[in-house]
């Protein structure tokens, strides 16, 4: 494969959100004295992820960035689970937990190994603010921060996949798009991109789903070390 770029989706693939949300909300929760079900608040919030943006996909409503879904869902949710004491400085300052996620432990030695011969790039349904902290916060290596904003439209309309080899320049063949999970993989073989598929065992938890069939994709690795590796790409 002659590739020049590698696309990364980030939530669950470069980034663990699951842990690093329910760290937050705990810690919000234990400064009003309350107990709750972190990890499940982190769960329930990531389930409107897809709804939230649904609702865009099909014009309910008009572009609105993720940070802005986020912030809808999580007053919903700060009253199912009984944390609707937190003012409105502290709620924004939680719905900012989006920004502030730790990489996986392979992300940052891997992206650094890949950096070595590939331009890296996102390709986020995130929005460009909340990807640009969170590669400063992991320090993780990206050459560019590309996201659904630009082209208004979520993963996995086309435009998004498109929009990577227009905005490099390069043949669709040139780019591989990295993520965890297959069915952004899928849309973006559709376009004509290269796929590389990375195991995230634990996005969901040690009891989470199930690890999904990494069949017809051009790479499948254990993590982004193990991809380097496999894109001849050694540590030094």
């Amino acid at each position: 494969m002659e590739l020049r770029a590698l696309a990364f989706d980030v939530f669950g693939t470069v980034v663990d959100w699951r842990s690093s949300v329910a760290a937050e909300v705990s810690a919000a929760a234990a400064r009003h004295g309350l107990e709750v079900a972190a990890e499940s608040f982190a769960d329930a919030w990531r389930g409107l992820y897809q709804p939230s943006m649904d609702r865009v996909r099909r014009g309910e409503v008009g572009w609105t960035a993720l940070d802005d879904l986020h912030r809808a869902s999580l007053d919903e949710l700060l009253e199912r689970f009984g944390m609707d004491r937190l003012d409105a400085r502290e709620r924004e300052d939680l719905n900012l937990a989006w920004h502030r996620l730790r990489p996986w432990p392979d992300a940052p030695e891997g992206l650094r190994r890949l950096h070595a011969r590939h331009t890296l790039c996102t390709l986020s349904n995130g929005n460009v603010a909340l990807l640009v902290d969170l590669a400063r916060h992991g320090a993780l290596p990206f050459d560019c921060i590309l996201s659904a904003e630009l082209c208004h439209a979520y993963k996995p309309d086309p435009r998004t996949y498109r929009m990577v080899p227009e905005l490099l320049r390069l043949r669709p063949d040139q780019v591989m798009m990295v993520a965890a999970h297959p069915s952004d993989l899928r849309a973006a073989a559709a376009e004509g991109l290269r796929t590389a598929f990375v195991r995230r065992p634990l996005e969901w938890g040690a009891g989470g789903e199930a690890v999904a069939d990494a069949a017809g994709f051009d790479v499948a690795a254990g993590d982004f070390v193990d991809l380097a590796a496999r894109l001849g790409l050694s540590g030094s």
